[in-house]
């Protein structure tokens, strides 16, 4: 069961700034409140991550899972291979600059599901998913590293 989520906000930073934000992934689980634990298993030549392992809670279920990501200049993607919870997860942001200290920050994410969910509950873990994918991000990148 294919579950997709979408939405775009605007973040008064530069994209490098939300970039970084992202690949701080030692501090994602003190501003994700998705996210237990996160850990780099290897880097990219640029120092940005490449393998990233996560446990993430949502709604009660635990879910570990190892990521590959991939940096381009305004875009950040990542992929997710099978877990319990899941049979595969593409993610990515895609910043569009709207002057000099403004982005326009675009989060798509599509989960393939192992199991089939109540519609209400899908709607309801979208929702979280996408608030910390964008309002709490939008917060790390305003106050800074805490």
């Amino acid at each position: 069961m294919a579950v997709r989520a979408s939405r775009e906000v605007v973040i008064e930073a530069p994209p490098e700034a939300i970039l970084d934000a992202l690949a701080d992934i030692d501090a994602v689980s003190s501003w994700s409140t998705l996210h237990k634990d996160a850990e780099v298993l290897d880097r990219h030549p640029d120092g940005r991550p490449h393998h990233v392992r996560a446990t993430l809670k949502i709604m009660g279920v635990t879910d570990k899972e190892v990521l590959e990501y991939h940096w381009g200049e305004r875009w950040v993607v990542w992929d997710a291979e099978q877990t319990f919870q899941q049979r595969g997860q593409h993610g990515e942001y895609n910043l569009t600059p709207e002057g000099e200290e403004r982005t326009r920050v675009r989060f798509d994410l599509i989960l393939d599901l192992a199991a089939p969910l109540p519609h209400f509950l899908v709607k309801k873990a979208k929702k979280m998913v996408l608030d910390v994918a964008l309002e709490e991000l939008r917060r790390r990148v305003l106050n800074g590293a805490t």
